[in-house]
């Protein structure tokens, strides 16, 4: 089995930064009802002052927002898809799994069409919540474990926040270049993994600089 994260692996950029501005384009009101909040929440984020779950569930409130959301998301996908990156669909496997932070209702349609299974942040639209735990950096390892997934053959991320996952395959990626070039994954020493997870604890995405 290969896994994939889907942001900035085989996506690219953001999809729920692409879906938000998809909808506040075509739902003007959203740009003064939603963009501010988010705005703000963002650059608490940034300072630190908003923990990554907390930030996450305020911007995904945009897709409570929604009315015709089953619509919108399928035309987004009609014009999006061709963002996957033409790495991948070359090696594409019926039995590939995506693992993403995003949530479930946006990664799900783009899972079906490609054929694959995904594991995908659970939020409740109508509730504004989460179901379930943020699908980021070691929940996303924590998953595959509890849930007894089968050996993970190669595993392919963007972030260096996904090493705990990384580290229970047989082989890891690590891709850059707006989703474009894949590397092996980088030898970390004992004091660099430190740093990863005290970053991925306060739910920061980790890169190569």
């Amino acid at each position: 089995m290969n896994v994939y994260d889907f942001d900035g692996t085989i996506y690219y950029p953001d999809c729920t930064i692409s879906f938000a501005v998809w909808c506040a384009n075509r739902h003007p009101k959203l740009w003064f009802t939603f963009a501010p909040k988010a705005f703000s929440s963002l650059m608490q984020y940034n300072k630190g002052k908003l923990e990554r779950y907390k930030f996450e569930r305020q911007f995904f409130s945009f897709l409570g927002m929604i009315d015709d959301f089953d619509e919108q998301i399928e035309k987004f996908w009609d014009k999006h898809e061709k963002r996957i990156s033409a790495w991948y669909l070359a090696q594409k496997k019926p039995d590939d799994l995506i693992i993403s932070a995003s949530p479930d209702c946006i990664i799900a349609p783009i899972a079906r069409r490609l054929g694959v299974a995904y594991i995908a942040s659970k939020y409740d639209r109508e509730a504004g919540v989460f179901v379930s735990n943020l699908m980021f950096a070691r929940e996303k390892a924590h998953y595959i474990r509890e849930q007894g997934f089968p050996m993970i053959e190669n595993f392919y991320s963007d972030s260096l926040s996904d090493t705990p996952l990384a580290l229970c395959a047989e082989k890891a990626h690590l891709v850059t270049n707006k989703a474009q070039k894949v590397n092996d994954w980088p030898k970390l020493d004992m004091e660099t993994l430190k740093k990863v997870y005290r970053k991925t604890d306060t739910g920061t995405k980790v890169h190569l600089k």
